[in-house]
């Protein structure tokens, strides 16, 4: 064999590795939401701290599905086409422990959920993964959702009686409304605006900073701070990703995502803050008795559509880290 074509076939060998030996310098994040999102935000803060920390590794954010569908790339994960992703709703369809989100006034407040990520109903939540080829790193923010009506001011559970409140088409949030005694009404949220304005519904809950957005406040008078569900976003890596990397790498990746994860919440907090003030001129806004909304939604935590749903053990771990009786 001549030099040059001996030298072209080490060539052509080494070629052939390029693409394995460059996939393992690059991390490839997925998010179902936009450019300029709480989830870009998220995810950019994510990168600087790796690539801080990780100068050959690259992170690269893909918002808006651009991998794909949040549903094929969690599937993704587990196959080794797809990296990490930042998800919320859709992981349930993964791991049914996700649903314990959906138990009504599970947290007042952003501390309860970092106090529920650092115990052991978390690391149950993350043994829900087990075998799917997915690891869940941490719990980053989403946010609060809370009710908006044109009614009266929502302080009690009293004061849900008889109002016709929009829910998407959850079957645990219509249970959740209905037991309040509201009539939950589910709607697709395209006509949320227009359902309020002709009166078909009272009201609507979604976070603060949606009913900003979709200008609810102008056709809504009041916002109880209801904070009756919160859904965190879920930092999730492929095990074939991770187990590409060297011990150190990997190990960092995971350090930095759940060190990331205090800082979403004080962003989350401080998002609201922000929100609620440039609300406060466009609609009357109110606290709610928490302690009684908590106390009125316990009996669904042993309602046969949450436990089968997300699994007794799942629940019972949870009321005892939170201390929910």
């Amino acid at each position: 064999m001549s030099l040059t074509i001996r030298k072209t076939a080490v060539f052509a060998s080494v070629a052939m590795f390029l693409p394995a030996l460059a996939q393992a310098q690059v991390l490839q994040i997925n998010s179902s939401l936009p450019d300029g999102s709480f989830a870009h935000a998220f995810l950019t803060e994510f990168k600087e701290r790796v690539e801080a920390e990780l100068p050959e590794m690259d992170v690269q954010i893909f918002m808006g599905n651009t991998l794909g569908s949040e549903e094929d790339v969690l599937q993704g994960l587990g196959f080794g086409t797809h990296h990490a992703s930042l998800s919320a709703s859709a992981v349930v369809q993964i791991n049914p422990r996700a649903a314990v989100f959906d138990l009504p006034y599970l947290f007042e407040n952003r501390a309860k959920v970092q106090e529920f990520a650092a115990s052991p109903a978390f690391d149950l939540l993350a043994e829900g993964f087990e075998g799917r080829g997915i690891v869940l790193s941490a719990l980053w923010d989403n946010g609060f959702r809370v009710i908006t009506n044109n009614v009266r001011p929502i302080v009690t559970p009293a004061d849900l009686e008889g109002l016709k409140i929009r829910t998407p088409t959850s079957r645990q949030r219509v249970a959740m409304f209905n037991t309040l005694g509201a009539n939950a009404t589910p709607l697709s949220f395209g006509e949320v605006y227009s359902g309020l304005d002709q009166g078909v519904i009272d009201g609507q809950e979604n976070p603060a900073q949606v009913a900003e957005s979709a200008r609810l406040y102008e056709v809504q008078d009041y916002m109880s701070l209801s904070n009756h569900v919160y859904l965190p976003t879920f930092m999730l890596f492929g095990e074939p990703w991770l187990n590409a990397q060297t011990e150190d790498v990997r190990d960092t990746v995971l350090r930095i995502a759940a060190d990331t994860a205090p800082w979403t919440f004080n962003w989350g907090d401080e998002t609201d803050a922000r929100v609620l003030e440039e609300l406060t001129s466009k609609i009357a806004i109110n606290e709610i008795d928490f302690e009684a909304f908590q106390a009125a939604a316990l009996p669904l935590y042993d309602d046969p559509l949450f436990t089968d749903a997300i699994g007794a053990e799942m629940i019972a771990v949870t009321r005892d880290v939170l201390g929910l009786e």
